[in-house]
């Protein structure tokens, strides 16, 4: 895909990963809007980088859990720019049990509400004027909770809730790839721990002792966490690159799903 001149809807862009994608698409010549809803008080960065891109840009407010608020979001963009290639349905809520300990039916509902109902009612809304543009791209994003769960180090970090959640991304994703081809491709970045989703940069990470976080960099294979790069060189990738890719999930953890596994030399055996 030629990036010059398309539009983008990004999705939980006010920080963190859904930012860091929206800056680049712009720097790349993406006409790019942006929605948020909480974190107010990182607005002003946002139109100051979004501005630096020199790039068309949008800034949306919308709670994304009013469903009836949903298509006047996409109605904004079509009429700012006439037009939508690229959504990327970055949206999630999740409690990290050791920031917000045992469930209660709110938190659950909040976490399901977010993840998986805002993601639909968009993609929804969204995929007619993707299929009109004719080569339109759809990224959802998800977590290694869906695979783990909530189990080994990132007990601390993934409910099951959150997983339960996740999981279900990934039968949208199959889904809409099927309902939008052949004009649009539908994936999925399924993403490990990062920076600013699950390490260094949140809340939870701080409530963690030495010993649990190096536990969690242990078991991730390339003995780190992910960035905002990182992110970014995944989503360009999918977008520009990865022409025959629909239905697929790409997962960027680092190595932490395999790395609780270690692999023995193979013995001399008795032949």
């Amino acid at each position: 895909m030629e990036l010059n001149n398309k539009v983008a809807l990004v999705l939980g862009a006010i920080k963190g990963l859904g930012k860091g994608i929206a800056i680049s698409l712009a720097d790349a010549g993406v006409k790019v809007a942006v929605n948020y809803f909480d974190w107010a008080e990182e607005l002003e960065a946002l139109k100051t980088d979004l501005a630096g891109t020199g790039r068309e840009h949008l800034i949306l407010k919308t709670n994304l859990l009013e469903t009836k608020a949903i298509p006047g979001m996409i109605k904004k963009v079509i009429d700012r720019f006439g037009r939508l290639d690229i959504l990327i349905n970055n949206i999630e809520r999740g409690g990290w049990p050791i920031v917000h300990g045992p469930y209660d039916q709110k938190q659950w509902d909040l976490e399901m509400e977010t993840t998986l109902r805002a993601k639909h009612w968009v993609f929804e809304a969204a995929l007619p004027h993707l299929k009109t543009a004719g080569d339109g791209v759809v990224i959802n994003f998800s977590s290694i909770a869906a695979i783990v769960g909530r189990c080994g180090p990132v007990s601390l970090i993934f409910n099951d809730g959150y997983a339960a959640a996740q999981r279900g991304i990934s039968l949208l994703t199959e889904t809409w790839a099927r309902v939008a081809a052949p004009e649009v491709r539908v994936n999925e970045i399924m993403l490990g721990l990062f920076q600013t989703r699950h390490a260094e940069e949140t809340r939870g990470w701080s409530l963690l002792t030495a010993t649990q976080k190096k536990a969690l960099k242990a078991h991730t294979l390339l003995s780190r966490t992910g960035t905002i790069e990182d992110v970014v060189k995944a989503v360009l990738y999918i977008i520009k690159d990865a022409e025959f890719m629909t239905g697929s999930v790409l997962r960027l953890d680092g190595g932490y799903i395999l790395g609780g596994e270690k692999v023995d030399k193979i013995p001399e055996g008795i032949l």
